[in-house]
């Protein structure tokens, strides 16, 4: 590569742009002079007369090694199998066939499919435009409106509390999994040790199931702890299931999105592969026919009653993991032009199909189950732990070749599970290493998720003491409650109002550079629902669980939590969403003027926003070159710049 003097004039280049410094002349008109082993010379030596610029070369101390660049998507479809699986979680197989039954069953899909519409897909566009756009994590992308920081703060802590608790799940489906390999299975009426439990021809029957005996006796020893009070010993054998699992999600997180980008092949789409087993296998079953139709029974009256729609609403925004900073973290890995629109319509369809169609290979089994015991299908039916870990093995204990359904069964469990804890984690170290890039490097990096799992590990042992699963219930109850709502609604206030909803929706217009006539038509829609229709219901979800949290004790089983452990409850709440404010003000008393200038300037977006756009490279140049007056002395001949 030359450097021609002669072209500096051409390019621009004046005088004034150099720092005025006397300096000697380091070489004779008409040398060469040598800048990094490159030859600066003239291009017409010949018909220059006045003297050659002089050049002094200092070196300078070249600036730290930059920090790690950010990851990417190895293709699109780890992004989508990321979310798919992030998405369809537990509570697609625990929670949505008994919500569907219990709230007028065909009917209930109504109310799910309206807020579906108005709610989920909405906000969940939301927060993957915003990650995608600004390439950041929850708490760094809300540059574009410094005054929000606190919503990003808000998902950590939301994620944090979730993540604690969703890997003791884990625990215990490794735990049942390992257990599995038995025969008979030792929740079963054929292990010697469940004789006394079952019914036998007398007709006399225990208080407890087989399965539920196992459950809190075996697994959980709740038997021993009196309340919320009382956590008691550690049980030990869960301790080792909650270590493993977290190596797990160690291991598969290490190398961040590129390893767990390659998991997901198989845990995203190993959830379908058994729910189509068992949907198949159900079908076979004796009085499965009266479980569908029990799932599936119309109550049209129930649509008058407002718990439906809260419900629908609840479903729709904790299966879609809206509000939790995953969705938003793994958006900000993946290419700026990404169809983000289409993405948004194929996982959160998807995710609702998914729900929809484990009903029928819950409810199929559980049919049978009523059929063998000669009770009503409504008797054997539950929700959350008690369908997972108490009604469902029953069920499978009852099948042929029990101990396959099993493992199969708890197989599909750990990979709903750890997708969307990957999806928690991932939230988590985004949000870190976004406002700390030196932890990118790949041993601080280690280091940190390290120990974070570890933390995680030792308050995780709380919840599998003998008294665990009482703060189990408070923490899975509260974290997710008014907070979530609240950081949700403000984020959509905050975008709609603060950043600008006709600024937004051109950010996502221009990051899909081939918009079709349907995208543009579909982000009119989802404008209209960012500024009125998704705060409103945002605020009617807020006052319903305000009223049902005033009105209702919280319980487990038996146990009616004591006002200290409500109060505790709540304060975990609070202290999600009241980052809001507090980081709110940090932002105002940062900026200088009088209160409305302050405010005027926290809502401006920083300089540093939009860099996702920005494709110019920056060289860094390890040495300065000086130039003198003399350098400048006369124009260059004549035709000197055609290069």
């Amino acid at each position: 590569m030359k450097l021609f003097p002669e072209q500096w004039f051409a390019e621009g280049v004046r005088q004034s742009d150099f720092p005025e410094q006397e300096m000697p002349v380091t070489g004779m008109p008409g040398s060469p002079v040598q800048l990094n082993s490159v030859t600066l010379e003239s291009e017409h030596p010949q018909s220059v007369s006045q003297p050659q610029p002089a050049f002094q070369i200092q070196p300078v101390t070249p600036d730290p090694a930059p920090s790690q660049p950010r990851e990417t998507w190895g293709g699109k479809y780890e992004f989508l199998l990321s979310c798919i699986g992030y998405c369809v979680g537990l509570g697609n197989v625990w929670r949505f066939p008994y919500l569907c039954y219990r709230n007028g069953g065909g009917v209930f899909l109504i109310p799910y499919f309206v807020m579906l519409l108005f709610t989920g897909l909405p906000l969940f566009l939301l927060e993957l435009s915003l990650g995608q756009y600004g390439a950041a994590g929850p708490i760094t992308v809300w540059k574009c409106c410094p005054l929000l920081k606190g919503i990003g703060v808000g998902m950590l802590l939301v994620s944090s509390l979730v993540s604690l608790y969703y890997n003791v799940i884990i625990a215990w489906t490794f735990y049942y999994l390992g257990t599995s390999f038995q025969s008979p299975l030792p929740w079963s009426c054929e292990a010697p040790q469940n004789a006394h439990l079952c019914q036998n021809a007398s007709g006399n029957a225990s208080r407890f199931s087989a399965s539920e005996a196992f459950w809190n006796e075996q697994v959980l020893g709740v038997t021993h702890s009196s309340g919320l009070h009382d956590p008691g010993p550690v049980r030990w054998p869960l301790a080792i299931c909650l270590l493993v699992a977290w190596i797990v999600i160690f291991l598969c997180m290490l190398k961040g999105i590129r390893s767990s980008g390659k998991v997901v092949y198989f845990t995203a789409t190993f959830p379908y592969l058994v729910l189509i087993v068992l949907i198949i296998r159900g079908a076979t079953l004796e009085g499965s026919i009266e479980g569908v139709r029990f799932y599936l029974s119309s109550d049209w009256s129930r649509l008058q009653s407002a718990q439906v729609w809260n419900d629908a609403a609840s479903q729709i925004f904790y299966s879609l993991g809206i509000g939790f900073g995953g969705l938003l973290s793994m958006a900000s890995y993946n290419k700026f032009d990404n169809n983000v629109i289409r993405d948004t319509l194929v996982i959160a369809i998807g995710n609702c199909c998914t729900s929809f169609f484990a009903g029928f290979a819950i409810f199929s089994i559980l049919g049978h189950m009523a059929w063998r015991k000669r009770v009503p299908v409504g008797e054997v039916a539950d929700s959350g732990p008690g369908l997972a870990f108490v009604a469902y093995p029953e069920a499978l204990a009852l099948l042929p070749a029990s101990a396959f359904w099993s493992v199969l069964f708890f197989l599909m469990m750990f990979t709903l599970g750890v997708d969307t804890l990957f999806g928690n984690m991932e939230g988590i170290t985004t949000a870190v290493l976004d406002e700390f890039p030196a932890l990118r490097e790949w041993r601080r990096k280690t280091l940190f998720l390290g120990a974070l799992c570890f933390t995680f590990y030792l308050l995780g042992l709380l919840l599998i003491t003998e008294g665990g699963i009482y703060w189990f219930t408070l923490i899975d109850a509260y974290s997710t409650s008014f907070g979530l709502i609240i950081i949700t609604l403000f984020m959509c206030i905050g975008i709609a109002f603060c950043y600008g909803v006709n600024q937004f929706c051109r950010d996502i217009v221009d990051m899909i550079c081939r918009c079709p006539p349907w995208c543009s038509k579909l982000v009119l829609y989802f404008k209209a629902c960012w500024v009125f229709i998704t705060p409103c219901l945002l605020l009617f979800i807020l006052i319903y669980i305000f009223l049902e949290t005033y009105h209702t004790s919280l319980h487990y089983g038996a146990y009616a939590y004591p006002r200290w452990g409500k109060a505790l409850g709540v304060c975990m709440g609070t202290v999600t969403c009241i980052q809001i404010p507090l980081w709110a003000l940090v932002a105002i008393c940062r900026e200088s003027g009088t209160l409305t200038d302050r405010f005027r300037k926290a809502i401006h977006p920083l300089n540093s926003w939009r860099t996702a756009t920005t494709h110019a490279e920056v060289i860094d140049v390890p040495y300065t070159i000086n130039l003198v007056d003399s350098d400048f002395a006369s124009p260059p001949p004549q035709g000197s710049s055609e290069a």
